[in-house]
């Protein structure tokens, strides 16, 4: 039997995906809620991303990708992601309008693969070792989403199409409660379905979304699911059930999904913006320094 050690399995070919959401990108570079740079920081993300030791493979974007859904600001959010060379994959959340999107990011097809105009837009693509699923749960005009039965029909036979190719779904609303009550209330619903088709799977290896604006992670149908944090603010963490709806500028961040063939997917929570020089552990005799 031949054994594999830790060297040979570091020396096999992991692959990195990069997860940003809720960007509220407004036409003109104009304040969210009067207050946020939410353009700033998606550069300050963006920055950081391309500054990093290792670069994504592939980029994606979780949902409110902009704030009032217009084409103006779809036209902005484009440019705004232009430095970005490695692919960059959308997907809507209730903050955004699916013809709008659809036709600023015309050339994007899979965008199309469910259809054209108001159509959910779901789908599946290779990712080099990985297959990511969008699946779009937003109600046009609701903030809360919905796991619709054609959609989970769609889910189903899409995951049962591939059952060996490790698997990231994507949707924006989590389909967990958080316990940060006025987020809860515009949750996903018909969630407990959505869950039986994911414990169907067991390929599926991460359940991402965005929507709340922190980093969240919870054991969910046989996998785990998470949300991540937002590139500008965050909303205020007050497990009080009958909290105000606020947001607070926390650290920003997003997460990096590790995905390596020995080891599986390891989720990493990175900081977004510059904090300065890197600092050695030891000094130059190999001794800790003190």
């Amino acid at each position: 039997m031949t054994r594999t050690t830790w060297t040979d399995s570091m020396n096999a070919a992991p692959y990195l995906v990069a997860q940003l959401t809720d960007l509220h990108i407004k036409a003109g570079g104009k304040l969210s809620y009067r207050r946020v740079d939410t353009a700033g920081a998606l550069r300050t993300a963006i920055d950081t991303l391309l500054a990093a030791p290792q670069q994504p493979d592939i980029v994606i974007v979780t949902g409110d990708l902009v704030d009032f859904g217009s084409e103006s600001e779809y036209r902005f959010l484009r440019d705004l992601l232009q430095p970005l060379p490695m692919p960059v994959r959308l997907l809507p959340g209730n903050h955004d309008h699916r013809p709008s999107l659809r036709a600023v990011f015309a050339d994007h097809d899979y965008l199309f693969a469910h259809g054209d105009g108001d159509a959910p837009v779901h789908y599946a693509i290779d990712a080099g070792p990985l297959r990511l699923v969008g699946f779009d749960c937003t109600v046009p005009g609701k903030p809360g989403g919905r796991a619709e039965d054609a959609g989970l029909a769609w889910l189903d036979a899409t995951l049962a199409a591939a059952p060996k190719q490790p698997t990231l779904v994507m949707l924006h609303h989590p389909p967990f409660h958080t316990g940060i009550g006025h987020m809860d209330d515009q949750g996903l619903e018909n969630a407990p379905a959505f869950e039986a088709v994911i414990a169907r799977h067991p390929q599926v290896e991460r359940v991402v979304c965005g929507h709340l604006h922190r980093h969240i992670t919870r054991r969910f149908g046989g996998t785990i699911a998470m949300t991540a944090p937002g590139p500008a603010h965050q909303v205020a963490l007050d497990l009080d059930p009958q909290a105000a709806s606020r947001f607070r500028m926390e650290p920003p961040g997003y997460l990096l999904h590790w995905w390596h063939p020995v080891h599986g997917m390891v989720t990493h929570l990175a900081a977004s913006g510059d904090y300065g020089a890197l600092h050695p552990f030891f000094d130059a005799n190999g001794k800790l320094i003190d």
